[in-house]
């Protein structure tokens, strides 16, 4: 298993290694406590029917509109559903759904790297922005299970080129005509 990333509070291994490593069980440091697992209450796999689940959609088509009523009506849905819920599905973004569909495809190439090219571009705890697979540097948080690729879209002024992986080649260019 690889770690990397002296600066967390514990050693680092991704998750890809350790579900490679054939494992019989999850590691208990991803195993969150039955009170924060998802319940038959509010998740019915059995059921074809989710309506009794209201995850918060919001039209961003007001966002950018010159009337402020309706600009502040959306920000007040984003400030709600942050607050009540954490996440939410949004609808009228404007994005060219071929430039989503491009973007999910390289990433998807990017994850399916060999781990020692992918830890070129590690995070660390001070910005978190790069390739990783904890969220926090509390010592002995409970984890996600999953590595992700956090980077610093908007404004300009974050985004650090050097943590845009070169790897695959498309994700450049997938990076370039999204601008």
């Amino acid at each position: 298993m690889t770690t990397c990333a002296q600066t967390w509070p514990e050693p680092i291994v991704r998750v890809q290694a350790l579900a490679e490593s054939g494992l019989n069980s999850i590691p208990s440091c991803y195993i969150k406590p039955c009170s924060q697992r998802p319940t038959q209450t509010t998740f019915a796999p059995q059921s074809d029917h989710y309506d009794h689940i209201n995850i918060p959609v919001i039209d961003l088509e007001h966002f950018s509109s010159g009337d402020q009523v309706l600009r502040e009506k959306v920000l007040k849905q984003v400030s709600e559903a942050c607050r009540e819920w954490g996440f939410f599905q949004v609808v009228n973004h404007g994005i060219d759904p071929e430039l989503m569909k491009s973007a999910k495809e390289v990433w998807r190439e990017f994850f399916h790297l060999p781990l020692e090219m992918k830890e070129e571009f590690a995070n660390s705890p001070s910005t978190y922005e790069g390739y990783g697979s904890r969220l926090g540097v509390k010592k002995g948080a409970i984890l996600d299970w999953s590595d992700y690729f956090f980077l610093h879209y908007m404004p300009p002024s974050l985004r650090n080129q050097a943590k845009w992986p070169a790897l695959p080649s498309s994700l450049r260019y997938a990076y370039l005509i999204s601008h």
